[in-house]
């Protein structure tokens, strides 16, 4: 269960002073010459991190990423994008690489400069401690507010999937508040990793929410070594595709799950619909809406707070197609809106998820959407996170 469970991968996790005592910087690196890809935040103010990592995809294939918490090295000027190079530069002399090799995440508090010098000493102490085992010292080493590690794998016909994520407020697409890193021996040629990471991101990363904000740093990188050493064909392909995107949805679920103050998750389901985008806009609409996030925090099915939401979303510059006389609403399963006739059932929420399924009756499409409650603790975590 670690980013090292793909042959040919190593990892480490070392304190370096970012934080008081935690580990807060990590390193994963290829044995065997990689190719990879990266999907990046859309947030116009993006951290140095994320500028350095897009121009060094430009120039070469990554061999190596280096990860450091507490600190997000954002909205931090041409200094930022000096240290994210120094970083770099650093972990290149010592891992015998070029600095274009190396893909950078930081994560943590915007608008403070990293200390460069803890973080060098820390590429240093980490470089050294790379070892095959060493998955969870890193997945450690990014937390931020999350309470726990999120680390998943999938295996195929002779090849592995690893990867670890961080996540757990400031999530929303794209992608959210989130730093993942998945490797696989599985071969890949160069410049084609990023046609089998996109749509698995768009399908996991891209469709999860905890509290609707867009972060500055969001990265999901696809490091792939061919190490496993299988001959490649159309089936193979299509299970490394599968194993790809249930490592990719496994991580989404668990930075839902660790939400900032989150009690429970809700999976969003909407059938129905005229068209795919129409199906994903009020999918994500209900997922973000801060009454319905808050009544199910209240354990309280309030179906009237869904059907305001889905009737709200917007696509296309105006609002997505729907029918009142043709909704139907059920939460876990039971019917509280039949094609627009209140039921008059109330179902309890008593368990850690709750399914919401929503039909338009107005044609095929679909779209599916993972979220949070929003909860007393999520206010207390983010008015608390800077003192």
């Amino acid at each position: 269960m670690s980013v090292t469970a793909a042959s040919g991968f190593v990892a480490s996790g070392v304190h370096c002073g970012l934080r008081k005592t935690r580990p807060d910087l990590a390193i994963v690196r290829s044995l065997e010459p990689a190719t990879g890809a990266g999907m990046f935040t859309v947030n116009r103010v993006q951290a140095a991190p994320v500028v350095v990592s897009r121009r060094n995809l430009e120039l070469a294939e990554p061999q190596a990423v280096v990860a450091n918490s507490a600190n997000a090295n954002a909205a931090t000027g041409e200094r930022g994008e000096l240290d994210a190079r120094a970083t770099a530069a650093e972990a290149a002399r010592l891992l015998d690489l070029d600095a274009e090799e190396i893909l950078l995440l930081s994560t943590g508090v915007i608008g403070v400069p990293l200390p460069l010098g803890n973080v060098l000493s820390g590429v240093r102490g980490a470089a050294a401690a790379l070892a095959p085992d060493g998955g969870l010292d890193a997945a450690q080493a990014i937390l931020t507010t999350d309470t726990t590690t999120k680390e998943a794998v999938a295996h195929g016909a002779g090849f592995v999937v690893g990867g670890m994520a961080k996540g757990s407020g400031m999530i929303h697409p794209q992608m959210a508040t989130m730093l993942a890193v998945v490797t696989t021996d599985y071969p890949l040629d160069p410049g084609e990793a990023a046609s089998f990471l996109r749509p698995a991101v768009d399908a996991s990363f891209n469709s999860i929410s905890v509290d609707g904000e867009c972060s500055t740093n969001d990265s999901v990188l696809l490091l792939a070594n061919g190490a496993a050493g299988i001959e490649r064909t159309p089936a193979t392909d299509a299970e490394f595709v599968l194993a790809l995107r249930n490592v990719c949805a496994d991580l989404a679920r668990q930075i839902v799950a660790d939400g900032e103050g989150a009690t429970l998750t809700a999976e969003i389901a909407v059938a129905g619909a005229p068209s795919d985008g129409e199906a994903r806009a009020i999918a994500e609409r209900i997922a973000t809406s801060p009454l319905v996030k808050t009544a199910l925090f209240g354990h309280d099915a309030n179906w009237g707070r869904i059907a305001m939401a889905a009737g709200s979303a917007r696509f296309n510059g105006g609002f997505a197609r729907l029918d009142p006389a043709r909704l139907s609403i059920a939460v876990d399963g039971v019917g509280v809106l039949d094609r627009g006739r209140p039921t008059g059932v109330e179902p309890t929420l008593q368990n850690g998820h709750v399914a919401i399924a929503l039909d338009l009756g107005l044609g095929d499409a679909s779209s599916r959407y993972l979220t949070s409650d929003l909860s007393y603790e999520y206010v207390r975590i983010n008015a608390d996170y800077r003192s």
